[in-house]
């Protein structure tokens, strides 16, 4: 007679969102030609201002990303096409019980398309265990103003991350290839490393600014003329590139974000000196 086996362990049911977004220019303005979306990912057009650009809205139905879950993000502009692209609330990334969360975002703008990259922060719980990447491709004359939030742990209810692992990587490519390579790879004692004088020092979240395309030496400068909430630094890493960093308790650094973007899409982009409504409702 065959001995019993065990039972298998139960496995968890995963959610593998993404959507696909295709925007082209038109007599009209920035309209539509395209869109794929696979739940839990939805993609939502709220009426955006008469003088803010096609808004396009992030929505994650499942509430928040677990170990195992993945979300693929497409972005594709034609030439001329304008855009914002934003998350309805900020994302969650929960504890896991060893699957790695997978965000893989793609974004590509064709001769003078123009598209801000602006999501709400990323909340990642204690235990949580993201992989993040972001590669985008600028043709002639495009400009990108992205920004990411890394908050580590959950600021309102106290909560200090010290397990778990973060990997997240940009790559951006010009007209003539390469220009800007980076990641963070966060493992271990993670706890420590954030709390190292010479890392994190402490620091409740790390915001990311990239613009790409436009004046990056007027950029730096609007920046600069910003006061002062967390520790910044911009750099200009090329010539029509600039990159900003922020650090510090999780309500300051997006408030120090948010006064970037309102200030860089002004000056930038002509867009008003205010964030979409996403941001603020």
């Amino acid at each position: 007679m065959p001995r019993d086996l065990p039972p298998a362990p139960p496995r968890h049911q995963r959610a593998e969102g993404a959507f696909a977004l295709h925007l082209a220019a038109g007599p009209r303005g920035t309209a539509l030609r395209d869109l794929y979306q696979q739940a839990p990912a939805r993609v939502l057009f709220p009426v955006p201002e008469p003088d803010e650009a096609l808004t396009a809205a992030v929505l994650n139905c499942a509430g928040g990303l677990a170990g195992g879950d993945s979300l693929r993000q497409e972005v594709r502009l034609e030439a001329g096409a304008r855009a914002t692209l934003s998350t309805a609330a900020a994302e969650k990334v929960y504890r896991s019980l060893g699957p790695e969360t997978r965000v893989e975002s793609a974004v590509t703008l064709g001769p003078g398309a123009m598209l801000e990259w602006i999501p709400q922060e990323t909340i990642l719980f204690e235990g949580a265990r993201l992989r993040r990447r972001m590669a985008a491709r600028l043709a002639p004359g495009a400009r990108l103003l992205a920004a990411e939030t890394l908050v580590f742990g959950r600021a309102a209810s106290g909560e200090t991350m010290t397990a778990g692992t973060v990997f997240d990587a940009w790559r951006l490519e010009g007209p003539d290839g390469l220009l800007w390579l980076d990641a963070l790879a966060l493992e271990g004692g993670i706890g420590t490393q954030l709390a190292a004088p010479f890392g994190f020092a402490g620091a409740k979240a790390l915001g990311t600014l990239l613009l790409a395309g436009g004046a990056a030496e007027a950029g730096r400068e609007t920046l600069r003329s910003l006061p002062e909430r967390v520790a910044c630094g911009a750099t200009i890493p090329r010539p029509g590139l600039l990159l900003a960093r922020f650090l510090g308790p999780a309500g300051a650094v997006r408030e120090a974000v948010a006064a970037a973007l309102c200030a860089l899409r002004a000056a930038q982009l002509g867009l008003p000196a205010r964030l979409p409504r996403l941001w603020t409702t």
